[in-house]
């Protein structure tokens, strides 16, 4: 079986080729990927190469594939896993298998595995580690967004509170208490705010903060206050950006309790401090925004630490019941992450896509691997004059859907996108 893949071989050395994955063994599932969002772990990844912890030392002559938010079919299965797959099942991976110990992962460690790959081979760790899941529900997108959204249940569930008077911990956030979401208006803080939402427990009040009006108002407009009226929750949009002192005001719309619980979506100091500032007796802090750099440090006030009780936890990435609750309320349609989805392509623009994320404007750069396509925002599909045709009717669908990525569009996509040459 011969595939296409993007492959790391150091550091932003990002190459597309195509070769033959090896011969499968029986305790080996083949796998095409139909969809695979870009993480911003990825841009990481590719820019450290070898020095990343997840990238193995010698990719210059054994390189790795990268993606891992990535959902497909399964297409033949080794005898040893025939009694739990099908071939023709729908699919989602959890990377984080931590299989044996091992910081291992798709996307960034192994050859014949990864995201951005139209064939790949599922080995045997992965199944013994259940991080490979059936999905049943409809759109390969949602599937692939399964993973960051494992992420945010994740940090959402890591929230822990001490019980009055006692030593134990009540894990998850306060229900009906205040939470605020920091730099929130992107991507991930959306995914946040619609898990906070329509979740398991719900916050009474919801702040979410950003500097960007553009970004808050797209943000209200898809999940609005008075949407969330309806999940009893206050919702407030707030732009911080010329706030001469955006404590004050934090403090003012939770009241003298201060805040429950408070997510940090950007690895800023300024903003960690913020953070720490409005926390209330007892709160959680929730350094949610992975730093690239492994000095990054903030001030924290201790004397709340041993007066008030605040504290600080932080999560990289969810657990396979993190992801099974994501791919379940996604089937049952009580999130939908298509918000979090700004910009389109194939896997030609992948390399170009990761080395240069931090760059592009927006919010969740979706894949779909099997395509020659470049990356094109959603909103600017009206707009293309190359292949006018189908980004024209693309435009059609979205906007039917409230400017969203949808399932009717993404079926379209596979239909009439442009398919790479299997030859290579």
């Amino acid at each position: 079986m011969r595939t296409t893949a993007l492959r790391i071989y150091g550091k932003s050395d990002l190459r597309l080729e195509t070769f033959d994955l090896p011969p499968l063994k029986e305790d080996e599932i083949l796998a095409e990927v139909v969809s695979d969002s870009v993480c911003m772990s990825s841009h990481k990844a590719a820019i450290q190469g070898p020095d990343h912890k997840r990238v193995p030392k010698d990719v210059n002559v054994n390189p790795t594939i990268i993606g891992h938010e990535f959902a497909g079919y399964i297409r033949r299965v080794g005898a040893m896993w025939s009694d739990r797959f099908k071939p023709g099942q729908k699919f989602a991976i959890q990377p984080a298998m931590e299989y044996k110990g091992s910081l291992d992962a798709p996307g960034y460690s192994f050859r014949h595995i990864g995201g951005m790959s139209s064939f790949i081979i599922v080995p045997s760790s992965i199944m013994e580690s259940d991080c490979l899941l059936a999905y049943d529900g409809d759109g390969f997108f949602k599937a692939s967004l399964s993973e960051p959204m494992s992420c945010i249940g994740g940090a959402v569930h890591a929230q822990y509170h001490t019980i009055h008077e006692s030593y134990e911990h009540r894990m998850g956030i306060v229900e009906g208490g205040n939470c605020a979401i920091l730099a929130g208006a992107g991507p991930m803080g959306l995914g946040c705010v619609d898990y906070l939402l329509h979740g398991p427990r719900r916050p009474g009040l919801l702040v979410v903060t950003d500097v960007d009006h553009a970004r808050l108002s797209r943000a209200a407009g898809l999940l609005s206050p008075g949407e969330a009226k309806k999940c009893s929750v206050k919702l407030v949009y707030l732009n911080t950006a010329d706030a001469a002192n955006a404590v004050g005001l934090l403090k003012n719309l939770a009241g003298e309790g201060g805040y429950d619980d408070v997510f940090v979506f950007a690895p800023i100091g300024a903003v960690v401090e913020q953070a720490d500032a409005i926390l209330g007796r007892n709160g959680c802090l929730n350094f949610f925004a992975g730093p690239t750099k492994t000095d990054f440090s903030a001030r924290l006030n201790f004397y709340n630490v041993h007066y008030a009780g605040t504290h600080i936890v932080g999560t990289s990435g969810g657990n396979i019941d993190d992801m099974r609750e994501s791919l379940e309320l996604m089937s049952a349609g009580r999130i939908n992450p298509a918000a979090m989805i700004t910009h389109i392509g194939g896997i030609t623009c992948g390399a170009d896509t990761i080395l240069r994320l931090p760059e592009i404007p927006g919010g969740k750069k979706l894949l779909y691997v099997q395509y020659d396509l470049p990356l094109v925002a959603i909103s600017d599909f009206a707009a293309m004059e190359e292949n006018k045709p189908f980004y024209a009717e693309l435009a059609r669908i979205c906007g039917r859907h409230s400017g969203l990525w949808n399932t009717e569009a993404e079926n379209h996509l596979l239909e009439h996108a442009p398919k790479l040459d299997p030859a290579g």
